[in-house]
């Protein structure tokens, strides 16, 4: 294009690659910043970097760029660094990044949320009721997880647990007949990511009523109403979708032979037969 690039062009770049799962690739662009084109590194690139390396399982190489920082890292690096162990099972990084995100912000929930999302997964339950202990002991309050979808103009809204909804007992025995469609052709719920030491059936009954699901069960209350936009269902999502949702959605698209998209906080989901747009990796 002849156009020199700019501090935000290698920004979307990175996100880009990040994204993707291309570390070689994002390390090259990185690298190739000052070397090739005189743009000096800001701290939202090092942000970057440290998800390109960690998302990819290069935990210690994302921790080792951030101890090598010209600059303090930010909430974003830290978070970056903490997502990916938690992606990874990487605990003791984990509890680096998480001290620093309640240093940087004591009333935030993200820390003392993924430690425990790890302890949990890797069986520490002890040490994850330490966390939600001190958790509640600071006062500090998890953002629930809410799905809004719209139907005919108006929105709706949907918590986990369902509970408040006007049209809950539908909706949950519409959810209950999809997860046994489901079951049969292989759907398994991913009961390691429950938070709590319970029994097993405890722990999928808590996966079952995830927002989204609930979000996608009324939808199929309302099918007639997605006839007109290509019989596309679009949920929104406050945080991050669950491997188990993400799981559940892609059989759900075959299963309905309807397109599923939903936008979490970190990016859109385009489920269609069986498969996601992110390659299974978000």
């Amino acid at each position: 294009m002849n156009v020199q690039p700019d501090s935000a062009t290698f920004v979307a770049l990175l996100s880009a690659c990040s994204h993707a799962g291309l570390v070689e690739e994002g390390s090259k662009i990185f690298r190739s910043m000052s070397e090739d084109h005189g743009v000096v590194p800001q701290v939202d690139h090092y942000a970057c970097m440290v998800d390109i390396l960690g998302r990819g399982g290069c935990v210690v190489e994302a921790e080792k760029l951030i101890s090598e920082m010209p600059m303090e890292p930010d909430f974003v690096v830290w978070s970056a660094l903490l997502g990916s162990c938690r992606k990874h099972g990487e605990t003791q990084f984990a509890e680096l990044a998480a001290a620093k995100l309640k240093e940087l912000e004591p009333e935030g929930s993200l820390g003392y949320v993924q430690m425990s999302n790890i302890y949990c997964s890797s069986g520490s339950f002890n040490k994850a009721g330490l966390i939600r202990k001190e958790m509640k002991g600071s006062r500090v309050r998890k953002e629930p997880g809410l799905s809004w979808i719209e139907i005919d103009n108006q929105v709706h809204e949907f918590a986990s647990g369902g509970k408040h909804h006007p049209q809950r007992e539908a909706i949950r025995s519409k959810l209950e007949g999809l997860i046994g469609q489901l079951k049969e052709m292989g759907y398994v719920p991913e009961t390691s990511l429950a938070l709590r030491d319970m029994e097993e059936e405890h722990k999928e009954e808590e996966l079952y009523h995830h927002s989204e699901k609930l979000a996608l069960a009324f939808a199929m209350m309302n099918l007639g109403s997605f006839q007109y936009e290509g019989s596309v269902i679009r949920i929104m999502k406050n945080i991050r979708i669950c491997v188990d949702c993400h799981n559940f959605m892609k059989l759900a698209s075959e299963l309905l032979r309807k397109e599923i998209v939903v936008r979490d906080s970190n990016r859109f989901h385009h489920f269609k037969d069986r498969t996601c747009s992110c390659n299974d990796y978000w």
